[in-house]
């Protein structure tokens, strides 16, 4: 149970429209209507009646929403009160995040807010292969990290904030190459692959181990956030983000192979030791203002 989808509960419930609502929250309508619909899951009572094409609020709905908007205003509160304190705290906020662009990951939004919130402290960021940035967090040399991985490392805490889906994505001059091939010419071919640990190593790892196979690497590159310029200039193969290799595909500057993909998550993560500190706490806020507020 969350606060937004208590705030979308009570915006829905006092406009009587899931649209007027979304349109009041700024959000989409089917982001408003999975808010609800997660929200009654975790309560386990259905807060609206849909009967008849209807929208109107449920006897359970009609009983919680005072509480609802104390919890609300409760919560306005906590926020205020945070808020007065953060102008007292000061230090280095040291925060892992794995090599991709700075707008993917939102580290300039991320970084005014910071500086906003916390003028006295000072955000420093490490670049970091997936597998050291859990270590680096579980053994508290780093505050937190964001992190991309198929799934939540263990023993550390994990807030997802967006799925990550990667594509294969081949230079033009390959592409006549594997019109009639399949797995075992797409791993001979020429392949560019991050560090050891890294997060697109990882996943190209596991994607070709699927079918028995190994691709040829001719290239590992620390630099994972600009891969697309090589595979523009025919350097290789390469496991891109989704969007990333879709836009390069219709500017001509690569071929998506098949329907292939990997999925990932990006994460933040926080170990357990240090989850109570408040720079950290302060830290974890704001990143759940910039993804999920």
């Amino acid at each position: 149970m969350e606060i937004y989808q208590i705030r979308a509960f009570i915006k829905v419930a006092r406009l009587g429209n899931v649209t007027r609502a979304a349109e009041a929250l700024s959000l989409t309508q089917p982001a408003v209507t999975a808010q609800i619909k997660a929200l009654e899951q975790s309560l386990g009572v259905a807060l609206f009646d849909r009967s008849g094409g209807r929208l109107a609020l449920a006897k359970a709905g009609e009983a919680l929403l005072e509480t609802a908007e104390q919890l609300v205003a409760l919560g306005n509160q906590l926020k205020s009160a945070a808020q007065a304190l953060q102008g007292e705290l000061h230090g280095v906020l040291e925060l892992g995040v794995p090599s991709e662009q700075p707008d993917f990951l939102r580290l300039g939004e991320l970084a005014a807010t910071v500086m906003r919130q916390l003028p006295l402290v000072e955000l420093k960021t490490h670049v970091m292969p997936a597998e050291i940035l859990a270590d680096q967090v579980a053994n508290g040399r780093l505050a937190a990290a964001l992190t991309l991985a198929a799934a939540p490392p263990r023993g550390l805490q994990w807030m997802a904030l967006r799925s990550v889906r990667y594509r294969v994505a081949l230079p033009r001059s390959l592409a006549d190459t594997l019109r009639k091939g399949g797995w075992r010419e797409l791993a001979q071919l020429p392949w560019l692959d991050g560090p050891a640990g890294s997060h697109t190593h990882l996943l190209l790892r596991d994607l070709f181990e699927r079918h028995g196979l190994s691709p040829r690497v001719v290239m590992r590159n620390d630099d994972q956030a600009n891969l697309m310029a090589l595979v523009r200039a025919d350097a290789g193969c390469a496991l891109l983000r989704e969007e990333t290799a879709l836009q390069g595909a219709a500017a001509g500057d690569c071929t998506v192979w098949s329907n292939v993909h990997a999925d990932a998550t990006l994460g933040f993560i926080v170990s357990p030791d240090r989850a109570a500190e408040p720079l950290v706490v302060a830290l974890e806020s704001m990143v759940r203002e910039v993804w999920l507020a």
